[in-house]
């Protein structure tokens, strides 16, 4: 007797996105305007430098988590769904803030400083622990589990969220006066670069002047050596020294000499 049972086949991709957008729909059909004008708040208010808290995900999630969040949050806020007069910010903030979290270089730059403020409250809970040897021998008896318990509470990750603000900023102002040295460099360069040129220029065109200036002070020597010096109007000149002349009818004066 052969087997009539039905089997069950795993829906395919297309009827799974079909199903999700059914859903987001109902949701949306059932989402009042203060439902929508208080996400607009909560973006706007987020912490600028951090794209998981605009899109109100943990710091673990996956591409794909962030795909939808951001699909879900951006059809509530949107300008043609939401009448909150700074809706068009908030869909704006929610596209930036996707775009960092799919751009590789930006996400591990952000999870490297959720790394770094994970080190800095693990340090501080070790030393914690030391003084709590109730607290120490448990972490030591359950292997860990003590631990990756804690940091799965609501106050370990409160805590991670402020370090990492703390962590985002100083790197934001490290970052923002480097910029601003850079700038000053590049504004100090430029100035020296100018004058130079101004030096150059002003080199070259008293150098156009006095070559263009050659023939007429070549033709002043000239005249110069043929005609001896001209004696300016208004010059006095000084009388010529009479010397003794066999053939002057004249008494001269004598001429000493030396």
């Amino acid at each position: 007797m052969g087997d009539n049972s039905a089997t069950t086949t795993a829906p395919s991709p297309a009827k799974t996105a079909a199903v999700e957008d059914a859903l987001l729909k109902q949701f949306f059909a059932e989402v009042s305007e203060v439902e929508r004008d208080n996400e607009v708040n909560r973006i706007l208010s987020c912490f600028k430098l951090n794209p998981f808290d605009y899109l109100n995900l943990p710091f673990d999630s996956s591409i794909d988590e962030v795909k939808k969040q951001y699909r879900k949050l951006s059809l509530l806020v949107h300008p043609d769904k939401c009448k909150h007069p700074q809706a068009k910010e908030a869909f704006g903030a929610l596209a930036k803030a996707q775009q960092l979290l799919l751009d590789p270089q930006e996400r591990d730059y952000i999870l490297n400083q959720v790394n770094a403020a994970k080190e800095e409250l693990r340090a501080k809970r070790k030393k914690q622990l030391k003084k709590d040897t109730a607290s120490k021998l448990k972490s030591l008896v359950t292997e860990g589990k003590f631990d990756q318990e804690h940091e799965q509470s609501e106050e370990f990750q409160h805590q991670l969220k402020l370090k990492v603000k703390e962590i985002l900023t100083e790197q934001e102002w490290r970052r923002r006066k480097m910029a601003m040295r850079i700038s000053e460099e590049e504004g100090r360069l430029k100035k020296d670069e100018e004058e130079t040129k101004e030096m150059w220029k002003r080199k070259r065109e008293h150098e156009e002047q006095w070559e263009g200036t050659r023939e007429k002070r070549v033709s002043s020597w000239r005249d110069f050596m043929k005609g001896g010096k001209k004696v300016k109007k208004g010059e006095i000149r000084p009388p010529k020294l009479k010397t003794e002349d066999p053939n002057k009818s004249y008494v001269q004066r004598p001429v000493k000499r030396g």
